[in-house]
């Protein structure tokens, strides 16, 4: 069997993790595997494919900044990977992120119905079946349910400074999106599978494949975290996000550093150097760690796992902390309550502080010990990358029958 992925991103992000992590699992079985992406450089993969250049990046960023026209550039780039993929042959052909300024959709989608190989198509967010955004539940937008227009969320990713031409992109989106023969869409949160069956792609079967991480990684980890930032004997709230924003949940730490004792520090980890300007003193900030081994260190150091997101699939920082034995406490958004089990957490209502607050102090007062064995056996049985995404090997086997 002969697999191609094609991905914004090849090795980094969550995303692109997934994306050579699948490509690990097929290798190591004997089947053919290649990894097309359109973004930055190749990580962890040997048969990797860049489409397009730099060149055709900034070309389609203007496009959807002037024009928003965001899947609708790259299109002598995508002709020139479309020969690539003839020359290849794919027995099966699987899509994560097809937007990212790298591909366009109409000759990508063209294609995939003339030639009618079997697509797997693992949605991450909502923009397939939007006119515009890539998540709308922040603002409760339910346009996308009928027919986007005069989008709220114009200047939100992918950025349009000018036009507004979500009414044209919906009707777009759903002419090329819709009449794949075989399509089968996959998403990691029960969440996300609800909507694309209210969208205009609930004519494809939906099937939920969880994220997946790497537990010889994500485990429990000793370190000298507490000595070296002076934190012996305090209470650790700890947060994890790439780009921290208000959707994020970084005003809510904000608003909670203010109500809480001298022997509870808040830990935030990716906040940019001009965001750390405007936070408190009792928030520690680690701007950012590339190093995953460090990050599931200070994981593994916390007391508790606090994800105040207000828009969210699932999560992959939740699974994080699970798997280094740190109880989690959400709000009740999207897909990230999905992975908040019993005995490993707790989920408040979605932009009440007080019951986050009174949650978390909850797991202070039993310690984070009685929480640890729950939350390790979760990780274990659900979240084992080896096991989440072998998932898609046999996926792959029954769509190639």
């Amino acid at each position: 069997m002969k697999v191609l992925q094609i991905n914004s991103v090849c090795g980094v992000g969550s995303t692109g993790r997934i994306a050579t992590d699948i490509h690990k699992i097929l290798k190591d079985q004997g089947h053919g595997s290649y990894i097309a992406f359109g973004r930055g450089t190749s990580l962890n993969c040997d048969n990797s494919i860049k489409i397009g250049t730099e060149y055709d990046n900034y070309t389609h960023v203007a496009l959807t900044r002037l024009f928003d026209k965001h899947g609708f550039g790259s299109r002598k780039a995508t002709q020139d990977f479309i020969r690539i993929i003839e020359d290849i042959n794919p027995d099966i052909v699987h899509l994560h992120n097809i937007h990212g300024y790298y591909i366009n959709i109409k000759i990508l989608f063209e294609y995939l119905k003339k030639v009618n190989k079997p697509v797997i198509w693992t949605l991450h967010d909502c923009w397939p079946f939007t006119g515009h955004c890539a998540h709308f539940d922040f603002i409760g937008c339910e346009k996308w349910k009928t027919s986007c227009n005069k989008c709220p969320q114009k200047v939100e990713y992918p950025k349009s400074i000018t036009l507004d031409n979500s009414k044209n992109n919906f009707i777009d989106k759903k002419g090329i999106f819709t009449g794949v023969n075989n399509l089968t869409i996959v998403t990691p949160s029960n969440w996300l599978a609800r909507l694309v069956k209210e969208s205009f792609l609930g004519e494809y079967p939906v099937k939920v494949i969880n994220n997946g991480i790497d537990l010889q990684t994500f485990k429990p980890t000793q370190s000298n975290f507490r000595n070296q930032y002076n934190l012996n004997n305090k209470f650790l709230i700890l947060g994890v996000a790439s780009v921290w924003s208000e959707r994020k949940g970084l005003d809510t730490f904000v608003k909670m550093a203010n109500k809480l004792g001298e022997d509870t520090k808040i830990v935030l980890v990716g906040v940019s150097a001009k965001q750390k300007l405007n936070l408190p003193s009792n928030i520690l900030v680690i701007e950012r760690t590339n190093n995953i081994a460090e990050l599931a260190e200070i994981y593994s150091v916390a007391d508790v796992f606090v994800n105040p997101t207000l828009e969210d699939n699932f999560p992959t920082t939740n699974l994080e902390a699970l798997s280094c034995g740190t109880p989690v406490i959400t709000y009740a958004t999207g897909g990230s309550i999905e992975s908040v089990f019993d005995g490993c957490g707790y989920v408040s209502e979605k932009g009440n502080l007080n019951e986050l607050i009174s949650n978390i102090c909850r797991i202070k007062k039993d310690g984070k010990t009685i929480y640890q064995k729950s939350c390790l056996n979760i990780s274990k049985v659900y979240y084992d990358k080896t096991i989440a995404y072998k998932k898609y090997i046999d996926l792959y086997t029954e769509q190639c029958r």
